[in-house]
């Protein structure tokens, strides 16, 4: 492949020496939604072969942009590692992976804190990745990869899971190094929390923005790819030709959106919602159709406010808006948890958990369980329940 014509646009700087490796994002001067590219670079600045086409397998394999933009920092800090301890990473051993561990838990990350064990093992993920697609691609020794990962013994297996008929695939490929996590709770607003954030948006398209993933529970990626015929707020769609009943939305997975959204699923799917939404989209279609720029934009974010007037909303920019949100409530409000948020209301409501996975798009029923878990309110109102069950009993 070709890196000539890449122009160097952004980039993630790993370690201080001469050996320091980097993630760069390149554009390619012809243009287009598929322009953009994250490259590896050695220390002269050239780009590294292996590392830079195992980012554009991340990309023809339909990997979101922000899932190749942080495997490109995970694989750069590690070449950069490997340099600077004088390890080949094309026959690299179990001992040194352990070596990179340690100094992965043991060193600050970006920001300057602490890695967490989740952390630690999403970054030897990555590289545990890189290596099985070199050997695949017999940049380097099978054994190489082979060794990062051992067979392990389904002692519980969960829900679902075929083990044969005699049992016989009850073993897993599960990593050989890996650090140990330490489960927190996932983050969630509560009500009130939700009412504060939503009075404190500031414009038309930031509310609806909310309201939007709130009510739906989609991801920030889904919700800046939508496009105007995704919105099929209509009692009736049998109109557009969609047998969908009531207000809807559908979520699609495209590679062409100019702003880089994408949908995480390849599988579209449609979610319905409430009133409340669809006046949110109405009062945001005044102030977008108030804006001449953007009329031929078929997305649906789209800035109103500052130039470039109607291009797409792009990530950095929603990161912007939910950091201002932010400060003005005085709470810590990210597009993850407003996922979150929503399906734990939908669970707390009774809904069953195989809708909850249909509306949250998961492919394993794995994935929806967590909220299945109590948090700490609920542990505290069954101890309260149960003090006062005794006392009127006493009585």
């Amino acid at each position: 492949m070709a890196h000539k014509y890449l122009q160097r646009r952004s980039h993630v700087r790993y370690g201080m020496n001469a050996d320091t490796f980097q993630a760069e994002r390149a554009l390619s001067p012809t243009g287009g939604p598929q322009s953009t590219r994250w490259v590896i670079l050695d220390p002269q600045l050239s780009i590294h072969r292996e590392g830079t086409d195992f980012l554009t397998f991340l990309h023809g394999a339909d990997r979101s942009v922000n899932t190749i933009r942080v495997y490109a920092g995970r694989l750069a800090l590690f070449l950069t590692w490997c340099a600077d301890h004088a390890v080949d990473w094309r026959t690299i051993t179990l001992a040194a992976m352990a070596r990179f561990r340690f100094w992965l838990e043991s060193t600050a990350g970006r920001p300057a804190k602490p890695r967490s064990g989740a952390t630690v093992n999403a970054t030897i993920t990555a590289v545990v990745e890189y290596l099985r697609y070199c050997a695949r691609h017999e940049l380097i020794a099978p054994e190489v990869a082979d060794r990062m990962s051992q067979p392990r013994y389904l002692a519980s297996p969960p829900p679902g899971f075929d083990p044969g008929e005699r049992g016989q695939f009850r073993t897993v490929r599960a990593k050989a190094i890996r650090s140990r996590e330490v489960e927190k709770p996932y983050e969630t607003l509560t009500e009130e929390q939700v009412a504060a954030a939503v009075a404190e948006c500031r414009t038309s398209r930031d509310r609806f923005l909310l309201v939007l993933m709130l009510a739906t529970g989609i991801r920030i990626g889904e919700a800046l790819g939508l496009r105007r015929e995704d919105m099929h707020f209509l009692p009736d769609s049998r109109t557009l030709g969609c047998g969908v009943p009531g207000a809807h939305i559908h979520v699609r997975h495209r590679r062409d959106n100019e702003n880089k959204a994408l949908a995480k699923s390849r599988f579209p799917r449609a979610i319905p919602v409430d009133g409340t939404t669809v006046a949110e989209y109405v009062a945001y279609r005044g102030d977008r159709d108030a804006v001449a720029e953007a009329e031929t934009n078929d997305l649906v974010f789209v800035n109103l406010y500052h130039r470039p007037l109607g291009k797409a909303m792009t990530y950095q920019a929603a990161k912007g808006m939910f950091e201002r949100l932010s400060r003005q409530c005085g709470i810590t409000v990210r597009p993850h948890m407003l996922r979150h948020t929503a399906a734990t209301f939908w669970i707390r409501a009774g809904v069953a958990i195989d809708v909850v996975q249909q509306l949250l798009g998961h492919v394993s029923a794995a994935s929806t369980a967590i909220y299945l878990h109590a948090g700490e309110k609920e542990k505290r109102e069954a101890v309260e329940r149960v003090a006062a069950h005794r006392e009127a009993g006493t009585r």
